[in-house]
């Protein structure tokens, strides 16, 4: 991240390290799988507590660097909110139920658990895309909020419109999904609610009592290496949750990872293109493509295991959704920077 050198060399090779952690997971999960049982029996319900504090540590600093004063002009642009909007909560749906049906009209579980997925804007790790791609933090911070409110709006229309009257017209079963907006509610506060209260609390709180040089020059630097550090060692215990299953299915990861790295890789790039039309600058375009892009898995994963089943083919496409998202969307960062300097 720009101004910061002590995470120089991380920043450099960061693919590199993500992928390493990605097979260290799987490792992990392979050879020692009395670990990955001691972690999955560390939670409350439906939500997995390291992996819950892990997403909260690393959207923390990106949240805390965040100029909340400024949120309400960023929005001049009104043509590249509605873009976003329409993209993230009409094409993204459509796009994913498309996918899912024509590369697995025959797994009818794995169909219902990437629809979940689609239906489910990200509001976590994609501020983490954000500050790797050098997005506009303000700018990503004020559509998180905006997707969470629709979230909690729109999720079990969605999930009901998706999943009993779209299937029947395709020649699948439909499937009844009782969602409830409790649980919608739960994974919004821990995986949202949390990080922005210790971002707008620490920078408030802090430039109060220290002064606003003392945060920008101090503290910040202090904190920062936290989001890279915390994002590898989720997805090492990420990986490892999953690393045995990976290995015993690895036809049926593959075919639930096409139509996933189909999805992120549409869905960037249309973002990506329509913004530069629009006259967006660099950071907004970043901001807008990844947030169309990215996809609130742990609400997908709550609801695949809250309603099928741990064991159930939709836990699993929702499983594979995460370990598709994070090795895609880190070469997307890369692709960010690539098109910035041949577009901007």
């Amino acid at each position: 991240m720009p101004g910061n050198k002590r995470l120089g060399f991380l920043d450099r090779y960061l693919t590199l390290w993500i992928f390493l952690a990605m097979a260290a997971g799987v490792a992990i999960g392979v050879f020692f799988p009395s670990v990955p049982a001691l972690i999955q029996g560390m939670g409350d319900g439906t939500t997995n507590t390291p992996l819950a504090v892990g997403l909260i540590l690393m959207m923390y600093p990106p949240l805390a660097k965040v100029r909340y004063e400024k949120i309400s002009s960023l929005f001049n642009n009104k043509k590249l909110l509605i873009s976003n909007l329409l993209i993230t909560w009409i094409v993204g749906p459509l796009l994913m139920f498309g996918l899912s049906v024509f590369f697995l009209s025959d797994s009818p579980e794995y169909v219902s658990g990437l629809i979940l997925i689609g239906i489910a804007p990200c509001i976590a790790m994609v501020i983490v895309w954000n500050e790797l791609a050098e997005g506009n933090r303000e700018y990503i911070a004020a559509l998180v909020g905006i997707n969470s409110i629709l979230q909690l709006l729109l999720f079990s229309i969605y999930a009901w419109f998706f999943l009993e009257v779209m299937p029947p017209i395709f020649g699948l079963d439909a499937i009844h999904v009782n969602i409830g907006i409790a649980e919608i509610a739960k994974t919004v506060g821990i995986y949202l609610g949390i990080p922005f209260l210790m971002g707008l609390v620490s920078r408030y709180g802090l430039i109060a009592w220290k002064g606003e040089v003392w945060y920008n020059q101090k503290f910040i630097p202090r904190i920062s290496p936290i989001t890279l550090t915390a994002l590898l060692l989720t997805i090492v215990v990420m990986f490892s949750l999953k690393g045995e299953l990976m290995v015993k299915l690895p036809l049926d990861v593959v075919r639930v990872a096409i139509p996933l790295v189909l999805y992120f890789c549409i869905m960037f790039g249309l973002m990506f293109f329509v913004a530069k039309k629009l006259g967006a600058a660099y950071s907004e375009t970043a901001s807008v493509s990844f947030s169309a892009a990215g996809n609130n898995f742990e609400l997908a994963i709550a609801v695949a295991i809250g309603v099928f089943g741990l064991n159930s083919g939709q836990a699993f496409a929702g499983v594979i959704g995460p370990l598709v998202e994070v090795p895609v969307l880190i070469l997307m960062v890369r692709l960010a920077f690539v098109l910035k300097k041949r577009f901007f």
